[in-house]
């Protein structure tokens, strides 16, 4: 039975931006990656990142940022767009942002949020700076310094990562390198795209016979196998990725494994570990629409992963807006990111 792609809806903006604005100005609960250097370093989530203090963690918060910039940017007209710039005015200030460098820069800081973290920073600086937008621009002069370091730590850390993190979760280093990989396209960074290319290569490059029917697991929001295929469509020639997918995937064009193309199983959102299988279905649509679209349009793969990223886009968007704050403060994100694959992203 063919699964129509979700669709951007107006209500479903607002639905999202309502809860990321409420997620991005809510301090607790909190689960900071905060470690503590001495006994006076114990500081609450504002005193610790003015900008980035809400949504239970620092990641959480940028993507949830992300999430507003985006929103605004494809539907300028929402109900609570007044309230969201007024509260990316505060944010996302110098004073703020130069606040959340200076964190980065203690001693003891040099791991905080790699790779996950340090991806999300730049794709919500990537967003600010593709929008004309005259606060946007203003934002974005605001986060460049911050994105700045953050590529300087991958440039730094890169050629140290002797062997790549295949998780299914924020360790992951595939998915590290997606998002820093599209901003250093987007921001001209030459040295950072080079060094992620070649780095993708010697990790990934020679890959055979992924262990694909392993997956899922039971914490994942994230597939190893298809988010290391989304950054190689990235980094491979475009007539050499259909056959290092072939052989990365050998019974894909059999329509398997069926771990992989059949949505995961939610039984309790109110898991912080278990519902991070609803990102799990919504980070593989993303991956399967964009790996579908880099292979050639008579390639028989193609309708098995558009057919499957349908199916988990659709298990993925039940648990959005669950009402449990255990999702609630970041599945909207990964929505969001998915929906701008769906081939119906902007359906009224």
């Amino acid at each position: 039975m063919h699964t129509p792609p979700p669709a951007l809806t107006a209500p479903l903006a607002a639905q999202l931006a309502q809860i990321a604005l409420d997620g991005i100005l809510k301090a607790y609960p909190s689960s900071p990656a905060h470690v503590l250097m001495d006994a006076d370093d114990a500081r609450g989530p504002r005193e610790l990142h003015p900008a980035f203090y809400g949504c239970f963690d620092w990641h959480s918060a940028v993507h949830s940022h992300w999430q507003l910039v985006r929103l605004l940017r494809l539907r300028p007209a929402l109900p609570d767009a007044a309230a969201i710039r007024r509260a990316l005015d505060d944010h996302l200030s110098e004073a703020s942002l130069r606040a959340e460098a200076a964190y980065f820069a203690e001693p003891g800081r040099r791991s905080f949020e790699r790779p996950y973290g340090w991806a999300w920073l730049l794709r919500l600086a990537e967003e600010l700076r593709a929008w004309g937008d005259p606060d946007a621009r203003r934002w974005a002069a605001a986060i460049q310094p911050l994105a700045d370091l953050i590529a300087e730590r991958y440039l730094e850390f890169l050629p140290r990562l002797s062997y790549p993190i295949r998780s299914g979760v924020h360790s992951s280093t595939a998915f590290g390198l997606t998002f820093a990989l599209d901003y250093a396209e987007a921001a001209g960074h030459a040295p950072l795209r080079a060094l992620i290319r070649q780095r993708s290569m010697d990790y990934y490059g020679a890959d055979r016979g992924a262990p694909a029917a392993w997956e899922p697991g039971g914490g994942d929001f994230l597939s190893p196998c298809l988010a290391e295929a989304d950054l190689m469509r990235r980094v491979l020639p475009a007539p050499a990725f259909p056959g290092w997918l072939e052989a990365f995937l050998p019974d894909l064009a059999a329509g398997g494994p069926p771990q992989l193309l059949t949505p995961a199983l939610v039984s309790d959102r109110s898991d912080g570990q278990i519902v991070h299988l609803d990102g799990l279905n919504l980070s593989r649509a993303w991956c399967m629409w964009g790996v579908a679209g880099a292979i050639p349009s008579d390639d028989p793969r193609r309708p098995i992963l558009m057919a499957a990223a349908a199916r988990h886009a659709a298990a993925g968007m039940a648990g959005v807006g669950s009402g449990d704050y255990m999702g609630d403060h970041w599945l909207g994100s990964f929505a969001l990111h998915m929906l701008g694959y769906a081939p119906a992203e902007l359906s009224p």
